[in-house]
């Protein structure tokens, strides 16, 4: 049986400009750091890199400036092997997020300004119909304006293609959308904002999930961090464990390499759970390295640590 693993990704490109310092500083306090680095990033931009080289067929929508970032991006698709012909062109400068990273813990703090991408329209994306008519998936997420991801839910769901939403970042969604999502994989944070419960163990990351499944979401994969993932359909509960892939370095890119894992194995046939385990296998991969597009694993990385965790 052929396989179609053609994802298609909607989605955000800006440029990261990160920060390394021991410390994060406190209003009105100027920090030295350690290290600054440029590159890729964008939720939607590191799904597209994440799914491409976990062995997906990537198509991504979004638009960009025509300037240095912006560039920047049109080389890394043709490096990873993406498809970039729905990606639109705009005079406004394509965005950047500043990302501070304290290195002793690991953690970050992030600031976006999405510019190019943001101008995205619905009549740009409708321009990819037939795109995401002969996907297997299609995933957004919420770095562009929410009327244009619903209405790319909305295509999707006509055309029959199983649908991801990652609502990152975290923020309320209108009614309507979430009917639209056959997957939604929101974190602790992200899970909080949309169904105002605290995501603070496992328990109330199943009680979130139930009140997601009950406003119309098929299947719902709440990301906890060290703790794993809790997954929840009307035929399963699960709560699967982290896989460790080495010391923390950075846990940017982590979510953003969980979807584009999860989004190739449901392409490829695999159920909730199996599919789960491969987004977090990749989820671990990428936490051992630093940025977000550079850390996102290939396909023999993330199968290497799925052996080695059954091992165990």
């Amino acid at each position: 049986m052929t396989v179609n693993n053609r994802i298609l990704v909607l989605g955000s490109f800006v440029a990261d400009l990160a920060f390394h310092v021991n410390a994060l500083p406190a209003w009105g306090e100027t920090r030295m750091g350690s290290s600054f680095v440029i590159g890729p990033g964008g939720k939607g931009s590191n799904q597209a890199v994440a799914a491409a080289r976990a062995g997906g067929d990537v198509c991504f929508i979004t638009k960009l400036g025509n300037d240095s970032f912006g560039e920047m991006a049109r080389s890394l698709y043709r490096d990873e092997g993406i498809d970039a012909s729905f990606i639109a062109s705009t005079s406004q400068a394509t965005g950047a997020a500043a990302i501070i990273l304290d290195e002793r813990r690991g953690e970050n703090a992030i600031i976006i300004v999405p510019g190019a991408c943001f101008e995205l329209t619905a009549e740009e994306v409708a321009r990819a119909e037939q795109a995401i008519a002969a996907s297997s998936i299609f995933i957004a997420q919420l770095e562009l304006p929410v009327a244009v991801v619903e209405h790319g839910l909305r295509l999707a769901r006509k055309h029959g293609v199983r649908t991801i939403l990652n609502p990152a970042p975290a923020m309320p969604l209108p009614d309507s959308i979430y009917g639209l999502c056959d997957y939604i994989t929101p974190n602790e944070t992200e899970a909080a904002a949309l169904t105002g419960i605290e995501v603070e163990d496992v328990d109330a990351a199943e009680r979130a999930a139930e009140a997601l499944l009950n406003r119309g979401v098929a299947n719902i994969a709440i990301t906890l961090g060290a703790n794993g993932v809790l997954l929840k359909n009307h035929e399963l509960t699960a709560h699967l464990p982290a896989i460790d892939a080495g010391p923390v370095l950075e846990t940017t890119g982590a979510g953003d390499a969980f979807n584009g894992g999860l989004a190739v194995a449901l392409a490829e046939g695999r159920g909730l759970e199996e599919a789960a385990r491969f987004a977090c296998a990749a989820a671990g991969i990428s936490v051992t390295r630093a940025g977000t597009a550079p850390s996102m694993p290939r396909r023999e990385e993330i199968e290497a640590v799925l052996a080695s965790a059954l091992d165990r």
